[in-house]
């Protein structure tokens, strides 16, 4: 099979032709029809996360956004089967660990994030074998497309946890959203959707724009003003009720912080750059007086996918509204380079193998 992989951190990855997976006892083989390129590729691309134990290594194939089609299943697995449509979730559990077992399989003990570590190989390729199918695999509904569903192994999903179960988002409350890339503007349509009023923080006024599209009621263009947390509160009656920081950036996190009202909620999506390596300073003496949480959010349960379904089903989510178009194999080099400039929009996708 075809696939891209990492030769070098920072250099373009080859794409080649290797050998296909065989199912593990527990596992399965999904055919990719589609595969999101997201900025964690690009992190683990540089070589970023070493200080969270997660580094990629030469041979890694990346790429963990795929939806596709089951076509090969292990011989203990139970509640997969071949011609399946599915969608993989990025954080891979082992559905037996204290966590797993309590419902929060995001956070489990033995977390494998797809595409990043040797154990689980990516989906920038024409095959992706995923370890403990019966708990990871997620059956997509009857009619959806591969190229739609793509985003939901990382960024929509991880939007709306960090949204709908992580914050505390009731109708009317306003919703700060800092960075617009694809988990940006999945969390301005996802906040919208649930009856929240969304700012939406950016450098770009392309993607600007683009968050008014999914729902976004005010924007504020980062370049364009002295104090971004200032202009928030002055939008938001004082200050949002939550903010996410979707990029993770220390200036990005300290903004969204800052942006807070009394007894608001910061949601801590995006993770950190070599700039930051995981510490950010943080204005903690109003945090204690304003009684601020900082909230952690990470990827989703696989067993809670059926709540964005049935916002799919009655049209009040649309993730192929974030998808900003299609790619071959053979562009995610050019992808991943725009990256550094920030230079894509949305979910860029990889349909053609």
């Amino acid at each position: 099979m075809r696939a891209a992989v990492l030769e070098e951190h920072g250099e373009p990855l080859s794409i080649e032709d290797i050998d296909a997976p065989d199912p593990d006892p527990n596992g399965a083989v999904v055919d990719v029809e589609a595969c999101g390129v997201c900025r964690s590729d690009w992190h683990g691309w540089q070589g970023d996360w070493d200080w969270i134990g997660i580094e990629t290594q030469p041979g890694q194939i990346l790429g963990h956004e795929p939806a596709g089609t089951v076509i090969a299943v292990g011989e203990e697995v139970e509640g997969v089967s071949e011609g399946d449509h599915v969608a993989v979730p990025f954080n891979l559990g082992d559905g037996t660990c204290m966590e797993c077992r309590q419902g929060h399989s995001n956070t489990c003990e033995n977390v494998m994030p797809l595409g990043f570590v040797e154990a689980v190989q990516g989906a920038f390729a024409e095959q992706v074998h995923v370890p403990f199918a019966d708990h990871n695999l997620v059956k997509l509904p009857d009619g959806v497309s591969s190229v739609d569903m793509a985003g939901l192994g990382c960024r929509f999903m991880t939007s709306f946890h960090a949204l709908a179960h992580q914050a505390d988002v009731g109708a009317g409350d306003w919703v700060a959203v800092h960075g617009c890339g694809g988990i940006g503007l999945s969390a301005v349509h996802i906040a919208d959707a649930l009856g929240a009023n969304v700012v939406a923080v950016d450098l770009t006024d392309e993607k600007l724009e683009s968050a008014r599209d999914l729902g976004a009621v005010e924007t504020v263009n980062a370049e364009e003003v002295d104090d971004v947390p200032a202009e928030v509160k002055a939008i938001a009656d004082g200050g949002a009720d939550v903010s996410m920081d979707a990029l993770g950036i220390a200036t990005t996190c300290q903004n969204s912080v800052g942006s807070l009202g009394t007894r608001g909620q910061h949601i801590q999506v995006g993770l950190t750059t070599d700039e930051e390596r995981g510490m950010v300073h943080l204005p903690t003496d109003a945090m204690v007086m304003q009684e601020i949480e900082f909230i952690g959010s990470f990827g989703m349960p696989p067993t809670r996918y059926d709540e964005i379904f049935r916002m799919v089903a009655t049209g009040k989510l649309e993730p192929d509204a974030v998808v900003s178009g299609t790619i071959d194999l053979e562009d995610v080099n050019d992808t991943l380079e725009a990256m550094t400039d920030y230079g894509t929009e949305g979910i860029p996708v990889i349909d053609e193998f």
